[in-house]
C-alpha cells in the first residue's frame, strides 16, 4: 500500500472516530528553544497535554514530519532514518486506553489489511511506585481473544527503558514539571521461516519482541500521559489524562508492501 493510501486512510479512520486534523508542525520549531528539530507529533503539543484547552477540541490527528539526529547511529537496519513521518493521533483530558488500543487493532486489521496473526504487544512492566499497567494488559487479552488469538504468546512486558515515554527518556531522567507515562508498543513479526534472527549479527542471543535482529518491527506506540515529575523526583497523576500515539508511515507501508524493511 502507498504511502498516500495509509495517510488517507488514516486520517479518515480517525475523523470517523470524532477528531479533528491539525497540520503539520514546521520540522524546526518556532517557541522551543529546548531543541533544534521537531522529533515528534507531540512536541508542538506540550501545552495542551499539560492542560492549556486546544482550540480546536479534544480529539486531534495528524501527519507530522519528524528529525531524529539522535537516530542517525541506527541508520543502516531494517527500520531507522533520521527524517520520517508520523502518524499521530491525541486524546487532550478525553478517551483512553479502552478506547485508544481497540481503535488502533482495528485500524490495523481493518482498513490496513494488516494480519492479526502477525501482531504482538509490549507492556509497562511497573517501577518504583508506579504500578504495572494491568489494565493495558487486560484490554489486549479481549482484543486478541476477540480476533481468536491467545494472547499468551502476543503480549509481553518490558521496563522503563521499552515502555515507558517522555522526551526526556526514563522517569529519572525527566525534569520536575514534564509529563510522562506508560507505553504499549505493537510489533509486526515477520515469523520464523524467514531466519532472520539466525541470519542476524544477534544470532547466538535469545530473539525477544525487542530485539535489534529485525524479525519484529515496532510499527505504533501508544503513550498514556498520566504521570507528571515532581520537584522532590516522585510522580503525581495528572488531572488530565492523554493518549499520544506515534506511528512510523514508512514502516506500516513496509508492512503492507510485504518488505523487511523501510527502504
Amino acid at each position: 500500500m502507498q504511502a498516500a493510501k495509509v495517510i488517507e486512510k488514516y486520517i479518515s479512520f480517525f475523523k470517523n472516530q470524532g477528531h479533528l486534523q491539525i497540520p503539520n508542525s514546521p520540522l524546526v520549531p518556532e517557541n522551543d528553544p529546548t531543541t533544534l528539530f521537531t522529533s515528534s507529533g507531540m512536541q508542538p503539543l506540550i501545552q495542551y497535554l499539560l492542560g492549556e484547552i486546544h482550540p480546536q477540541g479534544k480529539r486531534l490527528v495528524n501527519i507530522q514530519n519528524c528529525f531524529r539526529a539522535q537516530d542517525i547511529e541506527e541508520v543502516g537496519d531494517n527500520r531507522h532514518t533520521t527524517f520520517f513521518r508520523m502518524l499521530g493521533n491525541w486524546s487532550l483530558g478525553d478517551y483512553f486506553k479502552k478506547e485508544q488500543l481497540p481503535w488502533l487493532f482495528a485500524f490495523l486489521t481493518n482498513d490496513l489489511n494488516i494480519d492479526s496473526k502477525n501482531l504482538c504487544v509490549t507492556v509497562f512492566e511497573g517501577y518504583k511506585d508506579i504500578s504495572k499497567d494491568e489494565e493495558v494488559v487486560r484490554i489486549w487479552q479481549e482484543i486478541f481473544r476477540n480476533a481468536g488469538i491467545d494472547p499468551k504468546d502476543r503480549i509481553f512486558t518490558y521496563g522503563v527503558t521499552k515502555n515507558w515515554w517522555s522526551r526526556s527518556g526514563v522517569p529519572d531522567n525527566m525534569p520536575p514539571g514534564e509529563p510522562g507515562g506508560p507505553d504499549s508498543e505493537v510489533f509486526y513479526d515477520y515469523g520464523e521461516k524467514l531466519k532472520i534472527h539466525e541470519k542476524s549479527e544477534y544470532k547466538k542471543d535469545t530473539c525477544h519482541v525487542n530485539c535489534n535482529c529485525g524479525r519484529y518491527l515496532e510499527i505504533g506506540n501508544s503513550v498514556f500521559m498520566q504521570y507528571l515529575k515532581k520537584p522532590d523526583g516522585n510522580f503525581k497523576k495528572l488531572t488530565q489524562r492523554n493518549v499520544d500515539f506515534g506511528g512510523g508511515l514508512e514502516r506500516l507501508v513496509a508492512v503492507t508492501e510485504g518488505k523487511q524493511d523501510v527502504f
